[in-house]
C-alpha cells in the first residue's frame, strides 16, 4: 500500500505541475492581464450565475478580503458584473459579463480540443472511468482536508 501510496503522490504532483502551468495558459487566453488563479473563480461563476461573494469564499476556502479583490479585479477586467441582492443590501450577485462569457467560453473550447487530441487513443468508456474516479478523488481529498484540524493540513491544497 505504502508503494502504491508513493507512485500515486508522484503522479499527482506531475498532474498538478501539468495542472498549474495548464492553468496559467489558460487565463491568459481568457484575457492577458488574468491571474491563473482567477481563472477558476470565471469558470465557478458560469456555473453558478447569481453567487454572492461570500459563497464563492466560504466554497473556495478563502477569506471574503481575499475575494473582494479577486472579484474587483474581474469587474475592472470587463469580465463580470455586479448586481445588487434583494434579499440581502450589503451582498452582490455576480455573474458573467458578455465579453467574459465569449472569452471564457473560447478558452474551455480551446482545452477541450487539447484534451481530444491527447486522449484520442482513449475509448470513450475509459475516459468516463477516468471522469469518475477523479470526481472521486476530489470529493475523498475535500473530505478528508475539511476534517482534519488547520494545523495539521498539507500546504498544497491538493
Amino acid at each position: 500500500m505504502d508503494d502504491d501510496l508513493q507512485q500515486l503522490e508522484r503522479e499527482l504532483g506531475l498532474f498538478l505541475r501539468r495542472a498549474t502551468a495548464s492553468s496559467s495558459a489558460m487565463a491568459r487566453r481568457v484575457h492577458p492581464e488574468l491571474e491563473p488563479s482567477a481563472y477558476e473563480l470565471l469558470a465557478l461563476i458560469e456555473r453558478t450565475p447569481g453567487v454572492r461573494a461570500s459563497d464563492l469564499a466560504a466554497y473556495i476556502g478563502v477569506g471574503r478580503g481575499t475575494m473582494s479583490r479577486q472579484l474587483a479585479r474581474l469587474a475592472k477586467l470587463g469580465l463580470i458584473t455586479r448586481t445588487p441582492d434583494p434579499d440581502d443590501f450589503r451582498g452582490q450577485l455576480l455573474a458573467l459579463s458578455a465579453d467574459g462569457a465569449s472569452r471564457l467560453f473560447a478558452a474551455q473550447a480551446a482545452r477541450r480540443e487539447f484534451l481530444g487530441r491527447a486522449l484520442e487513443d482513449w475509448s470513450p468508456e475509459h475516459i468516463a472511468q477516468l471522469t469518475a474516479q477523479l470526481g472521486r478523488l476530489n470529493r475523498d481529498l475535500s473530505s478528508a482536508w475539511m476534517t482534519q484540524p488547520p494545523a495539521d493540513r498539507p500546504h498544497a491544497t491538493v
